[in-house]
């Protein structure tokens, strides 16, 4: 299979934000999470998990970081950090800093290594409402636009005809509940494996941001 490779200097979403009827208790009640990023797989039978990575909470944990870590042997986070905090108003706010993500395990499969130089998440509280941002930098492995709208999917197609997609990746993943409640969660990227079925399953998070004004 041809892999797809386009060096991306910084991919950037278009801005996403959710909002409901204003409430009094909004910024009192605001709150937000973090993490670097999480990892549950199956490979071929072997597992490979990890809770989030370097997590902080608002009026919880305010920061976390991780030195390099490998997930299973075939996941990587290079040095990265959060931090979630309450601002002079009561709205919160979250930052997730990474670099040098990356993983092989659909190499095995004929498929890419996936290679993220930095990344970053985070999200903002207001009144009514949550905002969120991301960015990736210098992405190898799969073709990444320079603007980046909401849950673009990218599909990696099996080895031969006929055979089901080895991976989904959604970029810029925007999470928020039915009906609105003014939260979100914003995931950089995530990796689904074999979506359809195959020797593969199981879920790589890359730079995961929360926010909810009326607490999580």
């Amino acid at each position: 299979m041809k892999r797809a490779r386009r060096m991306v200097a910084v991919a950037v979403l278009f801005g996403a934000a959710v909002a409901v009827p204003a409430s009094a208790q909004a910024q009192s009640d605001a709150t937000g999470a973090g993490s670097v990023g999480a990892v549950d797989i199956t490979v071929n039978g072997v597992s490979a998990h990890s809770d989030p990575i370097a997590p902080c909470v608002v009026d919880g944990t305010a920061e976390g970081r991780t030195d390099p870590i490998t997930v299973g042997t075939r996941t990587k986070y290079g040095l990265s950090s959060t931090t979630c905090s309450r601002n002079a108003d009561g709205t919160a706010s979250v930052k997730v800093t990474g670099q040098r993500f990356e993983t092989s395990v659909l190499q095995q499969f004929g498929g890419p290594v996936i290679k993220a130089r930095t990344f970053g998440a985070g999200c903002n509280t207001t009144a009514n409402g949550s905002n969120g941002y991301m960015q990736l930098g210098t992405v190898t492995g799969i073709t990444v636009p320079q603007n980046i709208p909401p849950n673009h999917v990218i599909t990696i197609p099996g080895t031969t005809p006929g055979a089901p997609p080895m991976a989904e990746v959604v970029l810029n993943e925007l999470i928020v509940p039915v009906p609105a409640d003014g939260s979100l969660t914003t995931n950089a990227m995530h990796i689904k494996l074999f979506p359809q079925g195959g020797p593969a399953s199981g879920d790589i998070l890359v730079g995961s941001a929360s926010c909810s004004p009326f607490g999580l």
